[in-house]
């Protein structure tokens, strides 16, 4: 079962080029962020005649979160718990049932936090708390699960070209680093990073700058996988070369392989 994580930033401008990849590469499911559409304007026709299954969360102009599945989706939920009165469109859940395991999927969309200090990291913050609320239920449930998706957050200096001008950001401040670790350490396998130790890696450059061309990116989408899915953990990797396509994200797809 491939599954793969990708932030199209925005299907209106991104929907061929989706479509592109998705024919090349053939996931079972793709995890989307920043479909910046609300539910009822996702082209999900189109991603259904490739043979998709199509859930959205959905809201207009930002954020935005959706599931496209070749296998049927089931017990579908949307919104991340723990906040009633969070109106961003940044988590969806579905279960898929493969050959041989049924796998709990989590979409995310984690927010930026910048600038920082302020609000907007505050918010962070307490979003990434709330997911490690959700993390510790899917660790204890001993499921078959993953969570993927654009986490906003730089792991490691390793992960970024240059980190020393990442250093006041939201993406690499070290209380976002820690509540990542906070998760990572309960239990959760980076299914990328474990498999791929080498440094130069990444899955976003700014479209600013000359940043795809001087190969200063990032890396911050990432597939957390539970015990149980990281004992199924075949393969995993970056589609990078989609960075270098016409009207391409800023982001490229992650994905992994699991024996499902």
């Amino acid at each position: 079962m491939k599954i793969a994580t990708f932030n199209i930033n925005g299907i209106k401008a991104r929907a061929t080029a989706l479509s592109d990849w998705l024919s090349e590469a053939a996931p079972d499911v793709a995890l989307l962020q920043e479909i910046k559409s609300q539910d009822e304007a996702f082209p999900r026709e189109m991603f259904e005649d490739l043979g998709y299954n199509v859930e959205t969360h959905g809201q207009k102009s930002f954020n935005g979160v959706a599931i496209l599945s070749k296998l049927p989706l089931e017990d579908v939920t949307r919104g991340l718990p723990g906040d009633d009165e969070d109106e961003q469109a940044r988590w969806i859940e579905a279960t898929v049932v493969g050959d041989s395991h049924a796998v709990r999927l989590c979409g995310l969309y984690l927010p930026n936090g910048n600038p920082a200090p302020g609000p907007k990291y505050d918010y962070k913050l307490a979003w990434m708390e709330r997911l490690r609320a959700r993390a510790a239920d899917l660790i204890a449930s001993e499921e078959v699960a993953l969570m993927a998706g654009d986490y906003n957050i730089i792991p490691n200096a390793e992960d970024a070209a240059k980190p020393d001008s990442w250093r006041d950001d939201a993406l690499f401040m070290p209380e976002s680093r820690a509540a990542y670790r906070r998760i990572l350490n309960l239990g959760f396998t980076e299914a990328f990073r474990t498999q791929h130790p080498a440094p130069g890696q990444y899955s976003f450059w700014d479209y600013q700058a000359g940043a795809w061309q001087k190969n200063n990116g990032i890396r911050i989408d990432h597939v957390l996988l539970t015990p149980q899915c990281a004992d199924l953990l075949q393969a995993s990797g970056i589609d990078k070369d989609v960075r270098d396509r016409e009207k391409p994200s800023d982001h490229v797809p992650v994905w992994v392989e699991l024996a499902a």
